[in-house]
């Protein structure tokens, strides 16, 4: 083996150890049949909302439709430092409303801890569900939580999709982006008995679980943070894949950049934390749980890990071509392209992006460099609770 071949084999491993992991998350992801739908736990559903007088009233009418005994829920609003008339349209569509002002401590975490509070003061819910102000749930939504907290789980995830899909061929990405990383992921985890991790839309607790982990998250990825003390305290996230909520993308560059730059800035400010001291603790405690938990944390998103594998696999390639050897190499980072292959295969099919999903692969270059380009916005980015402008109609459409 050459020098060359060896530096560029070696490279190529951390990559084909997240490329192989992502495949074998999507190997594992099967569709298992649920539960019977399950009636019996009372549900406080909590909306927190900044800002969101044009569509929290969908919103709340979709939950308000839900299959579910109207004895044994309530939906509340948490209006959080509002300048609009975000409460007077979550009232008037049927919502207990929570006013919140509180601008030094502002944001979805501080809304959400809040409400728990509040709320669990009253003592009427034995669980709490989260949904975004700008969401559509499925009608089975309570039903199959009620199941799985009926069998003993005690944290919660419905699958996550994008409620405006079809407004560009950014939405259409994202609606694949997402079928992969909360649905194919997922089920993978579920299928291994692993915690799904939180989302931020479509959770669900058990109020006995908030009293023990108490929900003091507050970063910008207040969700995969709370996530990560219910690893640590032992708790795993149950995918509850028949349900589901869809919420609202921006279909704009200029719209979404915003949203998705706060996302991956927090995200990886959270791995950078606490990735690598996960990952310790997982192999000094033998626990398959935290070692995914570190896993998740420290594989970089599908986007950088394509372009890597392209830019390996033409380097070493080139090697072989001008005799310099580099065949090991080409071996490892074509390994790594047919691992991410298999993972975005899985998703485009679980998508049922069809025909114009294979069209729209003709934007994945720009979509890519666009996911880089967020990485160097970081440090201009707001880390306040900021709406992001949206096009659709605020009416939209209930999920399947």
């Amino acid at each position: 083996m050459s020098g060359l071949d060896l530096l560029l084999t070696l490279l190529a491993l951390p990559v084909l150890a997240a490329a192989a992991y992502l495949a074998g998350l999507a190997l594992m992801a099967r569709h298992r049949p649920p539960p019977p739908a399950g009636s019996g736990p009372r549900f406080d559903v909590i909306v927190p909302a900044h800002d969101e007088e044009r569509g929290v009233g969908a919103t709340v009418r979709s939950l308000l439709a839900v299959d579910y005994p109207g004895d044994l829920f309530r939906v509340v609003v948490v209006a959080d430092n509002c300048g609009d008339r975000t409460a007077e349209a979550a009232a008037a569509a049927g919502a207990r409303v929570l006013v919140r002002q509180n601008p030094g401590r502002r944001g979805k975490g501080y809304a959400l801890a809040f409400a728990f509070d509040e709320l669990g003061r009253e003592a009427f819910a034995d669980a709490f569900v989260v949904v975004d102000a700008d969401s559509l749930v499925s009608a089975n939504l309570l039903g199959a939580f009620a199941a799985r907290l009926q069998a003993g789980a005690l944290a919660l995830q419905a699958d996550y999709g994008v409620r405006n899909r079809e407004a560009s061929w950014r939405t259409r990405l994202l609606h694949v982006a997402f079928t992969l990383f909360h649905g194919v992921r997922s089920r993978g985890r579920e299928a291994l008995s692993l915690s799904c991790g939180l989302r931020g839309n479509g959770m669900a607790f058990a109020h006995d679980l908030l009293r023990r982990v108490p929900y003091d998250a507050f970063s910008v990825v207040e969700d995969l943070e709370y996530g990560l003390r219910l690893g640590l305290a032992g708790v795993a996230v149950r995918y509850v894949g028949e349900a589901s909520v869809v919420g609202e993308m921006a279909a704009a560059e200029r719209a979404s950049r915003p949203q998705r730059s706060r996302w991956e800035s927090g995200r990886r400010a959270l791995a950078r934390q606490h990735g690598v001291p996960l990952l310790v603790r997982a192999i000094r405690e033998r626990s398959a749980l935290l070692l995914d938990l570190a896993l998740d944390l420290l594989v970089p998103p599908f986007a950088p890990l394509v372009l890597v594998t392209l830019l390996g696999l033409i380097v070493s390639a080139s090697g072989v071509a001008y005799g310099l050897g580099t065949t090991t190499a080409v071996v490892a980072w074509t390994a790594s392209a047919l691992a991410l292959s298999l993972y975005l295969a899985r998703g485009w099919r679980d998508a049922g992006a069809g025909w114009r999903g294979l069209r729209d692969l003709v934007y994945v270059p720009g979509f890519i460099l666009w996911k880089l380009r967020l990485a160097r916005l970081e440090a201009g980015t707001s880390k306040r609770w900021v709406r992001t402008p949206r096009e659709t109609p605020a009416g939209g459409r209930a999920p399947d």
